[in-house]
């Protein structure tokens, strides 16, 4: 995929009050611990993650996704009017129908002509609405979409406490598949793209591409789709280990394509912004990639794996702190379970490379 017309215009994020530290999930787990002998301390020194954050009690996602998206158009004073697709990428969402993107374009006022739909695909979510935009704006259909999404985790983690805790017949290998659950976090981020045309920034998304290893499909499971009452306890399971693994390979053979597609070595990526798995996806996926972790930029140690919001929202974090400066190539890395793989290189702000000549022949 290669884009000519296409620039981030900008992201935003909120986050949670609530803190929620690995330590305190543990001491929630005290029993469990000491029935299996683990030591306290064992969940944040296997992932890194000090605490991760819960939204209060009854919040929808789409109050938080319209917040975001709010922020996010007022900070860059673009017109609601002006917005022609709006896409909700996240996990959680309000309810099974109506979308919960549609509950958004409601709230937001958005125009009629605007193409309202959630997009699901695990942590890729907003990722792939990105790409689903940037097609939309490069064929010259819209001059500018939203993708937005808000991740809730309180369920999730409250539950598998209760579950551990309530299973007598607990193993190690048990508790080793539900801890991917006690790493979500909760968090919320808002995407803006538009035509070049149109853009304050200059940022400008240079192409990507998108990698599927669907053999791995089987590693991580969420709640059924026809849980029924149950979709209020939602639980996962996940192979971790197996999944680290297959998502390190699915890495390794899709990284150099995305290399190839925008002519780039990886010397000549300034910033990498990949999924907020945790210590030692990072640590392995870098080595792999031959990447430095100087220019990783990370947010998974205090707000935990955020889903689909993760790698937006560290994005956001790492805009707000100007780590980015003009000229800087940023590799956007997300993964998601399934596997799939969607990679996305940005120049930021007016850069190195030339600009479009053949403004002419777009539409």
């Amino acid at each position: 995929m290669r884009y000519r017309w296409v620039c981030l215009e900008g992201i935003s994020y909120r986050i949670p009050e609530e803190r929620v530290s690995s330590l305190e999930i543990e001491r929630r787990l005290e029993a469990v611990y000491r029935r299996l002998r683990l030591t306290e301390g064992r969940l944040e020194l296997m992932t890194g993650i000090a605490e991760r954050r819960f939204w209060p009690p009854g919040t929808m996602p789409s109050e938080v996704s319209t917040a975001t998206a709010k922020d996010l158009l007022e900070k860059l004073q673009f017109p609601p009017e002006k917005v022609g697709a709006l896409l909700h990428g996240s996990v959680s969402r309000d309810y099974i129908e109506p979308a919960t993107a549609s509950l958004v374009h409601a709230k937001l006022g958005l125009p009629h002509d605007c193409l309202v739909f959630d997009i699901s695909n695990a942590c890729l979510g907003l990722m792939d609405g990105v790409v689903m935009v940037a097609n939309m704006i490069e064929l010259g259909q819209i001059e500018a979409g939203l993708v937005v999404g808000t991740e809730s985790s309180r369920s999730l983690v409250e539950n598998t406490i209760e579950q551990l805790n309530s299973t007598p017949s607990l193993t190690r290998e048990l508790l080793k598949q539900a801890t991917a659950s006690l790493t979500i976090g909760s968090a919320s981020a808002a995407i803006l793209l538009v035509h070049e045309r149109i853009s304050r920034t200059g940022n400008r998304l240079l192409g990507g591409i998108v990698w599927a290893d669907t053999r791995s499909v089987g590693l991580c499971h969420g709640t059924p789709d026809d849980a029924g009452a149950d979709r209020m306890r939602p639980f996962m399971w996940t192979e971790s280990d197996e999944l680290l693994v297959a998502g390190i390979e699915a890495a390794r053979e899709a990284f150099p394509r995305f290399l190839h597609e925008l002519g780039w070595q990886p010397e000549d990526i300034d910033h990498t912004i990949c999924h907020q798995v945790g210590r030692a996806h990072r640590k392995l996926l870098l080595e792999t990639l031959n990447l430095s972790p100087d220019k990783d930029f990370t947010t998974f140690e205090y707000l935990g794996n955020t889903g689909a919001v993760a790698l937006p929202v560290t994005a956001a974090v790492a805009i707000e702190q100007k780590i980015f400066q003009p000229g800087d190539r940023v590799a956007l890395m997300g993964i998601g379970s399934g596997l799939n793989i969607v990679i996305l290189g940005i120049l930021w702000g007016p850069g190195r490379e030339a600009p479009n000549q053949d403004r002419g022949l777009h539409p």
